[in-house]
């Protein structure tokens, strides 16, 4: 039988052991959320009896049977120092499908999608899946490498847009945006020294999908990610200097490209 060659095999290899992955959302919030969500798939309930208490609907409509746990005890392996409000819910990461299908528009508000050039701190995605969410976005798109991955700590930040935002991850973020200009978006990534403010460039974007690409604090976007764009722009601030948090920006970003 014929040697399967490298690349085969770590592909391979890639696919079992997304197969296999598993984690643990924590929180009141985190867990509800989850438990209602029938594209998630939930493995193991552990909850404390106050929290199952407090979960009894949410538990009920999940069909899940709850370990009850000792609250000085609890046994989930979670990071020290997570709050967990005596509720953990190992699950499945949520599959959303393909670019193509997740950011095709509804034919009656023009699309909106963030994406996120080595953005890992999981506390400023769960905040930008939240306001994605609120404004309407129809994906936050990551990559699988450098970007924050779906985990408790994300999730709990996010308050329970992480079940319902579509957050994708992709092997390569200039493809993607590739992917979303062959699609009709314009592709504006956000850089402070850019000459462009943001709300001259989305002016003449009015009824168009429009891509919003924001950079890591400090090295901010990278060159590849640079060159694709369409355009890069900058929210312009009241006064000589200024800086925002990543997940500031994208707010006002949202807001803006939302009010079109």
């Amino acid at each position: 039988m014929a040697k399967k060659p490298k690349w085969v095999v770590e592909k391979e290899r890639s696919k079992r052991a997304a197969a296999a992955e598993t984690l643990w959302l924590f929180g009141l919030h985190a867990v509800r959320d989850a438990l209602v969500n029938p594209r998630r798939e939930k493995l193991r309930l552990v909850v404390t009896k106050n929290a199952a208490d407090k979960l009894a609907d949410a538990i009920e409509s999940a069909g899940l049977e709850p370990e009850i746990a000792d609250p000085r005890k609890f046994p989930v392996p979670l990071d020290p120092g997570s709050v967990h409000q005596g509720a953990a819910l190992e699950v499945k990461p949520l599959d959303w499908g393909p670019i193509d299908s997740v950011c095709m528009g509804d034919g009656e508000t023009a699309p909106m999608v963030v994406l996120l050039d080595r953005v890992t701190d999981p506390h400023n995605v769960g905040a930008i899946l939240r306001s994605a969410e609120v404004f309407g976005a129809r994906a936050v798109i990551g990559t699988k490498r450098h970007s924050a991955p779906e985990t408790g700590a994300l999730a709990k930040t996010a308050s329970g847009a992480l079940e319902r935002q579509p957050y994708l991850r992709v092997a390569n973020l200039a493809d993607a945006m590739q992917r979303l200009k062959d699609m009709g978006y314009t592709v504006l990534g956000l850089a402070g020294e850019a000459e462009m403010d943001l709300a001259d460039a989305l002016a003449p974007l009015s009824g168009r999908a429009v891509a919003l690409v924001l950079g890591a604090e400090g090295p901010g976007l990278r060159e590849k990610t640079r060159t694709t764009c369409d355009q890069l722009v900058r929210i312009s601030f009241a006064g000589g200097f200024g800086s925002l948090n990543v997940s500031n920006a994208a707010a006002i970003s949202l807001y803006a490209a939302g009010r079109r």
